[in-house]
């Protein structure tokens, strides 16, 4: 299935239909800068437009790159020249799949130079956060619900730059 611009009722469709018989994505998949775009409160199909903004506002995004272990994930944040990053390998479990991930370090950085760099004390196994990947489209967004029960819907960095150049540029990884 092929949506542009999918609506919470959409994804919810997209989900159950999941649940049923997987997504079939594989880490290939997933691979990329990816801008957050909407997110929707457990059990709503509409959308929290003002949470949204806010994050596009911070150029929200999820990088995910390959290693040798899996995959590794970088979840940052950036404000003017300040970046609050995540970091931290992630795996792909079941048939759905998830992603589940840990972060191990936190980076606080001022204009590229580092500021914090601390390691993140391990969390509890058995409370991981994940994801839990709804669909990844050609046309370039990615639907996942979080542990927390919030759906998200990202757009790959090239593909959100065909419509705002301004927000691919705010959200390049950095050096």
């Amino acid at each position: 299935m092929s949506l542009s611009e999918p609506s919470g009722a959409d994804l919810l469709r997209l989900e159950r239909a999941v649940r049923r018989a997987g997504s079939g994505l594989v880490a290939d998949d997933l691979q990329g800068c990816w801008q957050l775009h909407q997110v929707w409160p457990k059990g709503s199909e509409r959308p929290a437009s003002v949470s949204a903004a806010l994050l596009r506002g911070l150029a929200a995004r999820l990088e995910i790159s390959s290693s040798p272990d899996g995959l590794m994930l970088r979840n940052a944040v950036t404000l003017g020249p300040l970046e609050l990053c995540f970091q931290g390998p992630g795996w792909l479990t079941g048939v759905r799949p998830l992603l589940v991930f840990r972060f191990e370090l936190l980076e606080l950085q001022l204009a590229g130079r580092t500021l914090l760099r601390r390691p993140l004390p391990a969390p509890d196994p058995r409370r991981l956060p994940f994801l839990a990947l709804i669909a990844r489209d050609s046309s370039g967004w990615l639907a996942a619900r979080g542990r927390g029960g919030g759906l998200a819907l990202w757009r790959l960095a090239a593909a959100a730059a065909a419509s705002d150049p301004a927000a691919a540029a705010a959200a390049a990884p950095s050096p």
